[in-house]
């Protein structure tokens, strides 16, 4: 994994807005599979293309070619699961991502309010955890679960290592956690929580296998670590950390033998839209974060609910030989952030962690969540942002 010494590095999260022309290919579902197919090679070109002229220094291919949102492409690479219509009968697990807020603010969610603003990004269907995704299909574990993704992640990875040939940055491909996969995967099979965890840890590190085998950089989007606080109203924070607890090692269970130094871990609050009055502070999940052996963190620090928690880093510290790539650009609105703002939010995390060990990340993917033209605006303003911190830092 990169590490500079004389500029501060520019990255993203993930998820990218598609090309126009695959866009559309996209919206007509499967009946276009072979076309949209054909096209991806030169629709991943494109998106590094426009990483690089933005200024971004570690790239990856958007997520453009993964359907739904980012959970959703796992289910095209493991089997041990069915689908099931959901009846008014059903009771959902949990009050969902946005759980405590629908409490607060019913008002608001029932105006229609929340959710994603920009609709590139379909919600998945898959929803009976979570009332903002909800829809008439559920995933239910009927039996063993079994990876069978290795061919499409090696297609992902070959077209990303086409497209940043003879270029002079780093990739990275995305990948979720278990405990982002139970969200939407109830489970009828495995006796405990444990063993289900234990059985989806061991599905998602053949996926983690392939990628850092490859030589790319395995980026983990665990949103599930503080964002599952809202689908458990009545937990307490004790109660909470030991939920995330074990799915943090079951994360550790997914990530055995996997080189540390090829691990960034991706943590937020949800990139849905709302109010987030009742998200579970940073304070309350730093060590269970830092626990997972990865070489950089990424943490949402742009929201203006979580902006203040850089004071977190400065009790907790950042450990000897990690990178922190806090998001210093956001997502949720539209609203481009001007660079000198972005330079400042840098330029504190550099003088608590060190200037070399901080890269200049987002605070979630930008894609399907702001229109594609301030997404790209964004990326352009953060890079710029970097650039002005560099000329502070290193005058």
């Amino acid at each position: 994994m990169r590490r500079s010494t004389d500029r501060i590095l520019v990255s993203h999260v993930g998820a990218l807005p598609r090309p126009e022309g695959l866009q559309r290919v996209f919206d007509a579902g499967r009946a276009e599979e072979a076309a949209f197919q054909a096209l991806l090679p030169s629709a991943v070109a494109e998106v590094v293309e426009r990483q690089v002229a933005a200024g971004v220094d570690v790239v990856t291919d958007g997520e453009i070619a993964k359907r739904g949102l980012f959970t959703g492409y796992v289910r095209d690479r493991m089997t041990g699961f069915e689908e099931r219509v959901v009846t008014a009968g059903d009771v959902p697990r949990s009050a969902g991502i946005s759980g405590r807020d629908r409490r607060r603010f019913p008002g608001f969610y029932a105006a229609g309010l929340g959710g994603f603003s920009y609709g590139a990004v379909a919600a998945p269907t898959g929803g009976v955890p979570d009332p903002i995704a909800s829809g008439p299909v559920g995933y239910v574990c009927t039996g063993p679960l079994r990876y069978t993704g290795a061919d499409a992640a090696r297609a992902d990875i070959a077209r990303l290592t086409g497209a940043i040939a003879g270029r002079d940055v780093e990739a990275f491909l995305p990948a979720i956690t278990p405990g982002t996969v139970e969200h939407w995967l109830a489970n009828e099979y495995y006796p405990d929580d444990e063993s289900f965890l234990s059985a989806i840890a061991d599905v998602l590190h053949e996926e983690y296998r392939v990628i850092t085998d490859a030589g790319l950089v395995l980026q983990l989007d665990d949103p599930d670590l503080p964002d599952a606080w809202q689908m458990f109203p009545d937990m307490t924070v004790p109660e909470y950390r030991r939920y995330a607890a074990l799915r943090v090692e079951a994360l550790n269970h997914a990530l055995r033998g996997i080189p540390e130094e090829q691990v960034r871990l991706h943590v937020c609050w949800g990139s849905f839209h709302g109010p987030h009055r009742d998200d579970i502070g940073l304070g309350d999940v730093i060590d269970l974060i830092l626990s997972v052996p990865a070489r950089c963190y990424s943490i949402e620090a742009a929201n203006p609910r979580h902006e203040h928690e850089w004071e977190v880093w400065e009790d907790a510290g950042l450990p000897d030989g990690k990178i922190l790539m806090p998001g210093v650009v956001g997502h949720a609105s539209d609203i481009i952030e001007h660079p000198d703002l972005v330079a400042q939010r840098i330029e504190r995390y550099a003088r608590i962690a060190g200037r070399e060990n901080v890269i200049a990340g987002t605070d979630c993917g930008l894609g399907g969540r702001v229109h594609p033209e301030i997404a790209w605006a964004k990326l352009e303003e953060l890079a710029e942002g970097a650039r002005r911190a560099t000329t502070r830092l290193w005058p």
